[in-house]
């Protein structure tokens, strides 16, 4: 559904990606991983086309996405970035109303389907009540979910998620994760999100995917990939692994004393 084929990029004198392969399935969730500048949000950014590569291509739905008009890819993919602009002095309502645009004429009004669309993503979101309340008035996760409503107005096939529960508490955090949930199980979507709380992204996510140094080092299921060779391979530290059902947790223990290779990254692919 979404593929990146020996993706290079130079993001600056020292550090880039470099021959990138990836393929995205329909109807997954995968999560980013990987410690502070491993190239996950600049991937994210490559695969939804706000950074075009210098070698390699990515394709979406069989075509190559610098050859696909945008008004085309915005009906088939919604990128949600790091950090969106909390300041904008308009409604709710106004803001998901934008999601629509892609799949309008110029001149063209919000008609019956589109409002339909609209009191979906509202009632998705739980935003309902807030729809006519200005943007920069909610807290920081109603925020984030009337950022979620707009991009799935789109009606995306594919939702890219560039750390989605950022600056969140707890509770907030497990709103929009539940949220996304949703969307991929009740409505199919397929969701690609960046994440820094790695027990988020192996409690939500089909697969994990490993980052370091701008290549991916592991690919593979939560129960495969957090082992304590990858901690130690990837974030140097150990680590306690535990199993609560079907999806594997850990615990930080210490910084290594020594950085050993990892001998499970083949099991992982």
């Amino acid at each position: 559904m979404l593929l990146a084929k020996s993706i290079d990029y130079n993001h600056s004198e020292i550090f880039g990606l470099k021959a990138v392969d990836l393929e995205i399935k329909q109807g997954e969730i995968v999560g980013l991983i990987g410690p502070n500048g491993s190239g996950k949000s600049t991937f994210l950014r490559l695969l939804s086309r706000l950074l075009t590569p210098e070698s390699g291509e990515i394709v979406l739905d069989g075509k190559s996405i610098q050859q696909v008009k945008s008004i085309d890819i915005a009906k088939q993919l919604a990128m949600l970035p790091q950090m969106n602009e909390h300041r904008l002095d308009i409604t709710v309502r106004d803001l998901i109303e934008f999601g629509r645009h892609p799949h309008k004429n110029w001149f063209d009004r919000m008609n019956q389907e589109d409002e339909d669309i609209i009191r979906w993503a509202l009632s998705l979101t739980k935003l309902e009540k807030y729809e006519h309340r200005a943007l920069h008035s909610l807290s920081g996760g109603e925020r984030q979910r009337a950022w979620i409503a707009m991009a799935i107005a789109q009606r995306p096939k594919i939702l890219l998620l560039d750390e989605p529960t950022t600056y969140l508490d707890i509770a907030h955090q497990l709103e929009v994760m539940e949220l996304v949930q949703t969307l991929n199980r009740e409505f199919g979507m397929t969701v690609v999100m960046v994440l820094h709380d790695i027990n988020q992204a192996a409690q939500y996510s089909d697969r994990l995917i490993v980052m370091k140094d701008g290549a991916i080092e592991y690919d593979g299921n939560p129960q495969c990939v957090l082992c304590k060779n990858m901690f130690q391979h990837i974030f140097d530290i150990d680590v306690d692994i535990y199993n609560d059902g079907e999806k594997p947790f850990f615990t930080p223990k210490r910084i290594c004393v020594r950085k050993d290779a990892c001998e499970n990254a083949a099991m992982c692919e």
